[in-house]
């Protein structure tokens, strides 16, 4: 649903339909918590329950990462507030499961739900406190299908998002997985259980903290490319490491390499498509990015729990960070024209400026010291 989503989010309020998506939300965690509290949860509620959250993230995650522009009234300070709401976004979905593993030990996945559920009160409190115009947008004279084929178009020939969206996809699929392998891997490899499963996800939301820390440190997205180059063979390495570990505390040692290169990935990627992407636009990229992040994650865990099945946990979590690492390096290959593209739209922006005006300065000083000396 998410590439025809994103042209309704570029025609609707993205406020109003944030609202509903979190109250929808809401009612689909409670449905949850109940049924599991209850003990009477089935696998078929599970699946539909699932099948109607994704509909509702196909219009949540492309409103959401497009409201940010709305959000900012200063538009200097678009890329540092782009750069958090991706961080703290990803950052949220390693250190979540990382909160939600102890709390399974403890309390058990019914009350996990049932936190989940109340937390949207606050969200939806927040959402209705925010002062924004709700003018609706001006609806183009084109049809839907025109708009759609207008936003996959720029998607498949702009060669920066295209190759960002691509390394992110494959990341997600042959990445991501290894968190849904966690528990067998707690289970089978480190022969513990609940207590277990919940160190391995700390570690790695300690991980995504750090670079999550790294991110909020960078004063430009200039740049940023190439640190998600270096990011995506860092989570692979990362992947490989704890593939061949057998011990928990040599796994607890290299999570936080996966869980620092996989949130610096992903964060960076959504920092990077949101600041080029044209405004017109930024609702159907953004579904674009929702398919390849979140689209084909579950793809990717069916993949692996069949890989894991028949060739092995350690095996499966090796492979898929040995193609992190050629997608990586591949997409390191790109960037001398990733330049030539990106720059003159830093540049038409105000964000190559500042930097070019700094790196004058600093050269000029240079040179009166080497004069000088």
């Amino acid at each position: 649903m998410a590439p025809f989503t994103g042209v309704l989010v570029d025609r609707w309020d993205r406020h109003r339909i944030l609202v509903m998506t979190q109250a929808l939300s809401m009612l689909q965690s409670l449905a949850l918590a109940v049924l599991a509290l209850m003990h009477i949860i089935t696998i078929p509620e599970i699946i539909v329950l699932q099948l109607m959250q994704g509909m509702i993230n196909a219009f949540d995650v492309p409103a959401r990462q497009a409201f940010v522009v709305t959000m900012v009234d200063n538009r200097d300070d678009l890329s540092n507030a782009i750069a958090l709401n991706s961080t703290m976004v990803n950052a949220s979905r390693i250190v979540g499961p990382s909160i939600g593993g102890v709390l399974i030990a403890t309390a058990g996945e019914g009350w996990c739900f049932m936190i989940d559920a109340i937390s949207y009160l606050a969200v939806i409190a927040s959402l209705l406190a925010m002062h924004v115009s709700h003018e609706a947008p001006l609806r183009p004279k084109t049809r839907m299908v025109d708009e759609l084929r207008d936003g996959f178009r720029y998607v498949s020939s702009f060669l920066p998002v295209r190759a960002a969206l691509l390394v992110l996809a494959l990341v997600a699929t042959m990445g991501m997985p290894y968190m849904v392998l966690m528990p067998a891997v707690a289970r089978t490899i480190l022969h513990g259980g609940p207590h277990t499963y919940g160190f391995l996800l700390t570690s790695a939301g300690l991980g995504a903290m750090i670079g999550a820390l790294y991110l909020a440190s960078r004063t430009s997205v200039m740049g940023l490319e190439r640190v998600m180059a270096v990011a995506t063979c860092v989570f692979g390495a990362g992947l490989i490491a704890f593939a061949f570990s057998r011990t928990l505390w040599l796994s607890l040692i290299v999570l936080p390499i996966a869980g620092a290169g996989m949130m610096i990935t992903m964060a960076a990627t959504n920092t990077f498509i949101q600041t080029i992407v044209e405004d017109r636009l930024r609702g159907r990229v953004m579904a674009f990015y929702a398919m390849a992040f979140l689209g084909t994650a579950p793809i990717g865990s069916l993949l692996a729990g069949l890989a894991a099945a028949h060739f092995g946990v350690p095996a499966t979590i090796f492979s898929g960070g040995a193609m992190c690492i050629v997608g990586g390096i591949a997409f390191g290959l790109w960037l001398p024209r990733f330049r030539a593209l990106v720059w003159p739209i830093y540049m038409e922006r105000g964000i190559a400026e500042a930097v070019t005006v700094e790196s004058g300065v600093n050269s000029q000083v240079h040179r009166r010291k080497h004069v000088t000396h």
